[in-house]
């Protein structure tokens, strides 16, 4: 019991989380950006192909989420924190408090990012209502983390992961 008590007390406020990941997607997009360079100048400006309607190569999508999907997981195996994390002094580890394992960190990305396939309901809804399923599908997987005692969120509680102060 008391060691519960100890973990539920180093528990990151959720309010913290969030503002570490706007510090993340500062990140994310730089990354984005130079990917999307790179690929422009390796297919000599043929990436996006304009037209009646553009079109994007079929790799640079999947290329774009893998590469965001490995800063986080590098960032949690190398010390549990991400660019975001530092400065707020959180850190994600597993639930036993010790480092996180490869497995953990790739359930942890692969779930947290499942609310982005709500996108592909972008052709019958339109993607303004896509975007914002996507938005509730997050605060969704982040409300969790308002009534978990030690403040997991989805992908944390499927990842057997936690984040937390230090």
């Amino acid at each position: 019991m008391n060691r519960l008590h100890d973990t539920a007390s180093l528990a990151c406020p959720l309010w913290r989380r969030l503002t570490a990941l706007v510090y993340d997607l500062l990140a994310v997009v730089a990354i984005v950006m130079v990917v999307g360079l790179l690929c422009q100048l390796a297919t000599g400006g043929q990436v996006v192909a304009a037209g009646a309607h553009a079109t994007i190569a079929w790799w640079y999508q999947p290329l774009q989420g893998l590469v965001v999907a490995a800063y986080f997981v590098i960032s949690w195996l190398r010390g549990g924190q991400t660019l975001g994390m530092r400065p707020w002094r959180i850190r994600v580890v597993g639930a036993d408090g010790g480092k996180v394992l490869p497995g953990q960190a790739l359930r942890r990305v692969i779930v947290a990012a499942l609310p982005l396939l709500l996108l592909g309901l972008a052709p019958w809804l339109g993607l303004r209502i896509a975007v914002w399923a996507v938005l509730v599908g997050w605060a969704l997987w982040f409300a969790t983390a308002l009534v978990d005692r030690r403040r997991r969120a989805v992908h944390d509680l499927a990842a057997g992961t936690e984040v937390r102060r230090f």
